[in-house]
């Protein structure tokens, strides 16, 4: 992303860096980033007509200029559910529509079941729901079917004898004081994770060296998932919709997603009383494929007549 961030201070050690475009004038809404790692960058607001929203967004702790990068300290969901809440009353908005994808959409949701009152509506895309089953499938065993060579390559930094449990095996590294393991343990970590956005694996995404984005992709997720996402029951999200269930929502959701299955997706669908699950065919878990990439343009057109009526 460009310089053009506001950096707002959470007074626990962390500042973001926060985007905002469009027309103020307009409802507003937050974008929330996947990963945990990932970052914001232009693409991002490619979703929207500029015109009809105001979009916010922001690099979660620990990622893109936010500061101090790559940092674990007090960096948990929670605490970025905390500072949505920050970016809120900063820009004085009462309530907003909530657009997130992948780890954005267990946000998104985690968000909405703290403040549901602050949320009009939600816009999800690639429904993770942190469970240890989503986890596994991810990285143990499941998209290794798919992507099974890949899947080896992700398991060399790994003594054989660890393998059982990867994601506690790449803590051990990231925790250790080895930087050059850490190094090649991250390229590796988020080398796998990329082969699997797109239907079409693209192998060109795939660079020689390893890249900030790489590190704190790497570093953030095996953080959160090697400490079960924070949360003290394995389907804290599921077991909390009755507090939203009621909340509009709309889910875009690639048929061929082998990062975040479909059936995820189904089943959030099925237990709130107001959400239309659209499939993206011919797709897998990128927002920037044809048919998803349409579906949320399309969501978003629609959902700002709405509000215009």
């Amino acid at each position: 992303m460009n310089d053009n961030a506001i950096m707002i201070d959470t007074k626990d050690g962390h500042e973001l860096a926060v985007y905002a475009k469009g027309n103020s004038s307009k409802p507003a809404l937050i974008f929330l980033h996947g990963g945990p790692g990932g970052h914001i960058n232009e693409k991002c607001f490619d979703f929207f007509n500029l015109d009809d929203w105001f979009v916010i967004a922001f690099d979660q702790r620990g990622t893109g200029q936010s500061k101090p990068f790559a940092s674990l300290e007090n960096n948990t969901p929670f605490h970025a559910v905390e500072d949505i809440e920050l970016i809120r009353k900063y820009f004085n908005v009462e309530s907003w529509t909530v657009f997130g994808g992948s780890y954005g959409s267990t946000l998104a949701l985690l968000y909405a079941i703290k403040h549901p009152k602050r949320v009009e509506d939600l816009i999800l895309r690639g429904i993770f729901l942190g469970r240890q089953a989503d986890i596994d499938w991810l990285y143990q065993e499941g998209a290794s079917f798919f992507y099974p060579i890949e899947h080896e390559k992700f398991k060399e930094p790994i003594s054989r004898d660890e393998q059982s449990n990867l994601i506690d095996a790449y803590y051990k590294i990231f925790l250790s004081k080895d930087e050059s393991k850490k190094i090649k343990a991250a390229k590796a970590w988020a080398d796998w994770e990329g082969s699997l956005i797109h239907l079409i694996p693209d192998k060109e995404s795939i660079k020689e060296e390893v890249s900030q984005n790489d590190i704190s992709l790497a570093l953030l997720e095996c953080h959160f998932f090697a400490n079960t996402m924070f949360w003290d029951e394995d389907n804290y999200i599921l077991n909390r919709i009755s507090m939203i269930q009621d909340i509009p929502t709309v889910i875009v959701h690639g048929r061929y997603d082998v990062d975040c299955r479909l059936s995820s997706a189904y089943e959030l669908k099925s237990n709130m009383n107001h959400a239309e699950l659209i499939i993206a065919e011919a797709s897998g878990h990128s927002p920037y494929e044809e048919n998803t990439f349409n579906s949320l343009q399309q969501t978003m057109v629609k959902l700002s007549e709405n509000k215009q009526q």
